[in-house]
Order: C-alpha cells, then sequence, then structure tokens
C-alpha cells in the first residue's frame, strides 16, 4: 500500500513591509512521502515572499504539468509560475511559455551554484523568468503538523517565527 501525503496545517501572519502586504492565510498543505521537511519549508518560504489572496500550491512532486506553487487569473491563465530545485532547460521552456512570470527557488548552495553554472546562458533569453537562491538553513527544525508562523518581510530578508525558534531568510537573486 502507498504511503499517503502528510496534511500539514499552517496559521500564517505575514507583514510584508517591501509590497506592503500584511495577511493572514490558514493553509492546508500537503507534503509528499518523498518530500523532505527542508524541501516542505521552502516551498512554504516560496509562498511568503509571494503572497497573495490567489496565490495557490498544486500537487507539486504528484505532476510533471504543474509548478510548486502558482497564481492563476480569473480566466484561468497562469500569472505567476513557481518552481522549486535545479529545475531542467526544458520544464524552464515550457514554464516560460504557458505563464506571464516564472520564478525559480534554489536551496543546497552547492548543488545550486552547479546547477546555475550549467543554466545561466541558457536562461538568459528568457525574459519573464527571475532565479533566487534561498539561505535557509536550519529551517527543516521548524515542521510540525501544525504551525503558527509569523513571517516579517522587510527590506529583502525574511524574518520567521515560531513559539520555540527565530530563523533569519535571505535571498540572493541570480537572474
Amino acid at each position: 500500500m502507498a504511503i499517503s501525503s502528510t496534511i500539514n496545517k499552517i496559521s500564517l501572519n505575514m507583514a510584508d513591509m517591501d509590497r506592503h502586504y500584511y495577511q493572514s492565510h490558514e493553509l492546508r498543505v500537503a507534503q509528499h512521502p518523498s518530500e523532505t521537511d527542508f524541501r516542505f519549508m521552502m516551498r512554504l518560504v516560496a509562498f511568503m515572499v509571494n503572497a497573495s489572496e490567489s496565490l495557490s500550491f498544486t500537487k507539486g512532486i504528484d505532476s510533471d504539468d504543474e509548478p510548486d506553487l502558482w497564481q492563476k487569473s480569473l480566466t484561468d491563465d497562469i500569472e505567476l509560475w513557481i518552481d522549486l530545485g535545479q529545475v531542467d532547460e526544458k520544464r524552464i521552456r515550457k514554464a516560460c511559455g504557458r505563464a506571464e512570470q516564472v520564478i525559480i527557488y534554489t536551496y543546497h548552495e552547492r548543488k545550486a551554484k552547479v546547477w546555475w553554472q550549467q543554466q545561466q546562458e541558457k536562461c538568459q533569453r528568457f525574459t519573464n523568468l527571475s532565479v533566487y537562491h534561498i539561505n535557509g538553513d536550519g529551517l527543516d527544525a521548524m515542521v510540525k503538523r501544525s504551525m503558527q508562523l509569523q513571517c516579517n518581510i522587510q527590506d529583502g530578508d525574511i524574518y520567521l517565527n515560531d513559539d520555540d525558534s527565530n530563523f533569519t531568510i535571505t535571498l540572493d537573486k541570480l537572474k
């Protein structure tokens, strides 16, 4: 019998001073059995940085046709496509063709540097693509089935805390 996904409940209070976005989100996010706690937290960070009422989590790992997160218009056009990790060129090309804006967030610095060196030249032709590296070591310690998170974003820095811990997360823009 296949192992089912874990459903995590997240109560997220957002204060993004850079975008003037202040909102509370009650999220139910599935964590695939093969997804590590660290990658799960990277998805949450990507959500926080781009938070809006219409941004949503997708099937992610379970689907080749969907990103990790996306924002769709009322006419079902993809406004924002967000992928995590070291995405191959074919997927980048597909995403840039389908969405108005595409953002890739890398993590695991050593792997990300090698990937970016291989992809940098190929990615220059995509005008609707942005690539960032998330520096968030240790965030996997925050993962619980039920989380109460406070996120403050100011001057490009992300401050994330719960009852037990505080983290400062930085984003490095690669493209």
